[in-house]
C-alpha cells in the first residue's frame, strides 16, 4: 500500500475522531511545540508525545518509586507503587473525558507524564531533597517542575522529549496535594508563564497555577480521586487502620471502599463539568473529600509507621547528596553518578546545568531500590 493510500485513510479515522470531541475539547491539530516536526502519519500530536513517554526511561522507574508506603521495607508487594497511581489516574481521567467529550489523547499524556518527577520515597523523598537543593542555593524541589525538566531536558541522553505545549503545561500544573472544588483553565498561557512559575516556586512561593487546558485540568482534579480511596486501601492492608475507623460521614456520602469512593467522584465531576469551561465537584461532594483528605493526612500520611519506614531518607540523603557533589568537582570518574548518569548525556544537558542540579536530577531519577543500594554501598559498605 502507497504511503499517500495509508495517509488518506488515517486522515479519515483521525477526522472521524475529532468529530467525536465537544465544543471545549483541545484538537491537536492546536497543539504547537518549541522545535517544529513533520506531522506523524498514524498518530496525532498528543498520541505521538504519549508514546514518547510511555518508551522513556523515566517512565519505566515508575514501576520501583514509592506511592505512600515504601514497597523495600514491606513484605507486600501488592502495595501500590507510583506506576499503579499512574495507571489509576489515566483510567479515571480518560473516563471522565469521555464523558465530557474533551480529548482523551492529550489527557492520556499528560497523566502518564505528571509524576516522572517524584523522587524515591515519594514525598519524603521530596521534602529531604529539597532541603538539599536549597542548601546548595538551585532553589526548591518540586516534583511537578522536575517532571517538566525530565521531559524537556534529561530524557533522550538531554536532548528532551519535545513534547507540545499543551502536553507540557498539563504536567507541571497538576497538583494533586491542593484541594479545588472548580477548576477554570488558563486559557492564555504562554511558555514565560511556565518559566516564571518555575522560579517563583524554587523560590519559595506558594502560587497556584491553573491547566491551559480543560484536558489538564481532568488530570489534575483525577489525581486526588486515584489517590484518595487507594491510600485508605492500603493503609487497611498493611494494619494502620480497620475500615470501621473511617469517617461515618465520609463513609455515608462518598463510600466506604475504593471503588464506591472512585464511582461518586467521578459522577460529581461528569454532571457538574458536563459542558461548561471548568472541571468542578459539587460543594457537598468537595466538603466530604477534604474532609476524607484531612482524615488521610491525621491517619495514614503522618503514621508513625509509615514515617518509621521513610525515615532512613531524612538522614542519609544530604550524605548522599555532597558524596554525589564531591565526586563531580573531583571528576570522580568511577562514581555512580558518573557511569549511570551523566556518561550518558550530550552536551546540551551537560553545558547548562550545574554540579548541583546534576545531582539533584540523578537522586531525583532513582528509584527506592536503587537508592537503598546506594546507601549500603557508601554508607554500610560492610553490607554491600
Amino acid at each position: 500500500m502507497r504511503n499517500d493510500e495509508l495517509t488518506n485513510i488515517f486522515n479519515e479515522i483521525r477526522a472521524a475522531y475529532e468529530s467525536t470531541l465537544g465544543k471545549r475539547a483541545f484538537h491537536s491539530v492546536n497543539a504547537w511545540r518549541s522545535k517544529k516536526e513533520e506531522p506523524d502519519i498514524m498518530r496525532s500530536q498528543f498520541a505521538v508525545d504519549r508514546d514518547r513517554i510511555l518508551y522513556s526511561g523515566a517512565y519505566r522507574r515508575y514501576h520501583g518509586k514509592t506511592q505512600v508506603f515504601s514497597f523495600t521495607n514491606m513484605i507486600d508487594e501488592e502495595m501500590t507503587n507510583r506506576n499503579l497511581h499512574i495507571a489509576y489516574v489515566s483510567q479515571i481521567a480518560r473516563t471522565i473525558g469521555k464523558y465530557l467529550k474533551l480529548n482523551t489523547e492529550l489527557i492520556e499524556a499528560i497523566a502518564l507524564g505528571h509524576d516522572l518527577g517524584h523522587c524515591p520515597f515519594g514525598h519524603d523523598g521530596e521534602n529531604t531533597l529539597s532541603l538539599c537543593c536549597v542548601k546548595y542555593g538551585i532553589g526548591e524541589f518540586h516534583h511537578n517542575i522536575e517532571s517538566l525538566h525530565i521531559v524537556d531536558h534529561i530524557s533522550r541522553k538531554g536532548k528532551g522529549l519535545n513534547l507540545t505545549f499543551q502536553v507540557r503545561d498539563g504536567i507541571i500544573s497538576h497538583d494533586g496535594e491542593v484541594h479545588n472544588t472548580q477548576l477554570i483553565p488558563q486559557t492564555n498561557k504562554t511558555e514565560e508563564d511556565i518559566q516564571n512559575y518555575i522560579l517563583a516556586k524554587k523560590a519559595g512561593r506558594d502560587i497556584q497555577f491553573m491547566p491551559a487546558t480543560l484536558e489538564g485540568c481532568v488530570v489534575r482534579i483525577t489525581d486526588t480521586i486515584a489517590y484518595i480511596g487507594q491510600d485508605i486501601e492500603d493503609a487497611i492492608r498493611f494494619n494502620i487502620l480497620n475500615r470501621d475507623e473511617l469517617p461515618p460521614e465520609q463513609v455515608a456520602y462518598l463510600g466506604n471502599t475504593n471503588s464506591q469512593i472512585i464511582e461518586t467522584l467521578i459522577k460529581s465531576v461528569i454532571v457538574n463539568s458536563y459542558d461548561q469551561d471548568f472541571i468542578a465537584f459539587d460543594k457537598e461532594t468537595s466538603e466530604h473529600l477534604l474532609a476524607l483528605k484531612k482524615f488521610n493526612y491525621k491517619r495514614i500520611y503522618t503514621d508513625d509507621n509509615v514515617k518509621k519506614s521513610n525515615s532512613i531518607i531524612y538522614r542519609t540523603m544530604p550524605i548522599l547528596f555532597d558524596i554525589y557533589l564531591n565526586d563531580i568537582q573531583e571528576n570522580n570518574r568511577e562514581s555512580k553518578i558518573f557511569k549511570h548518569f551523566l556518561n550518558h548525556k550530550f552536551p546540551e544537558y551537560l553545558d547548562n546545568f550545574s554540579p548541583a542540579e546534576q545531582v539533584r536530577d540523578f537522586i531525583a531519577t532513582m528509584t527506592d531500590r536503587y537508592y537503598n543500594e546506594e546507601i549500603k554501598a557508601y554508607l554500610l559498605p560492610w553490607r554491600g
